[in-house]
């Protein structure tokens, strides 16, 4: 690892981002920015080996920040640095690209380790998200969807973090129409946002 690129709004922990990439990766550069909009600034001139994505962005989702690094550098490595560990974060994440996950909660130590561990070829990923992972994938058959299937179709989408306008285009229907679908699913779910749309999605077996 010769360069890295930390994209973080909170001082303390592109401090500790920092740190950590010092102890991991002796020598290594490390540029940090604060925003979705300053990182594609220095993405316009510069490549990372690993960029550490946080996902709650002042100007933007870093989800869709990660999937824009993995297009125009398909060799950068793209690891999550969030306080989020459910689904409906982990998921989309993991689905726009990134080659690991760990949250904010462990030590240095812990970090360095799990950091260390991307020149073994292990993918970086804190206990918590492993233990999520293994979890996930050993639950059962996921329950029945009471929707049509032009409607699990729209969930599986949004689920994945795409756009009404994306979820038209794929879909072959009209924003207006991919957004009257939304509004059916939410009635039908019982739910009221695109987080809970994507936990409902994981919990259909529709992210898989």
């Amino acid at each position: 690892m010769n360069k890295a690129l930390i994209i973080e709004d909170l001082p303390a922990a592109r401090a500790w981002l920092e740190a950590a990439l010092n102890e991991a990766f002796p020598g290594i550069s490390v540029a940090c920015t604060e925003s979705c909009s300053g990182a594609r600034e220095w993405l316009a001139q510069d490549r990372p080996d690993l960029a550490l994505v946080d996902l709650g962005l002042p100007d933007g989702d870093g989800t869709a920040l990660i999937a824009a690094i993995k297009r125009a550098h398909p060799d950068a490595l793209c690891v999550v640095a969030s306080t989020f560990a459910d689904d409906a974060h982990l998921f989309p994440a993991l689905r726009a690209g990134a080659d690991g996950y760990f949250t904010k909660d462990q030590g240095q130590d812990a970090l360095v380790r799990v950091l260390r561990e991307i020149s073994q070829g292990k993918p970086p990923l804190s206990p918590g998200i492993a233990r999520r992972l293994l979890s996930f994938f050993q639950d059962p058959e996921p329950p029945e969807t009471p929707l049509s299937p032009r409607e699990t179709e729209v969930l599986q989408l949004i689920g994945k973090g795409y756009s009404l306008n994306e979820v038209g285009r794929l879909l072959e229907i009209t924003r207006h129409t991919a957004a009257g679908y939304v509004k059916d699913i939410y009635r039908k779910l019982g739910i009221n946002s695109r987080a809970e749309a994507a936990l409902k999605a994981a919990e259909f077996g529709l992210l898989r």
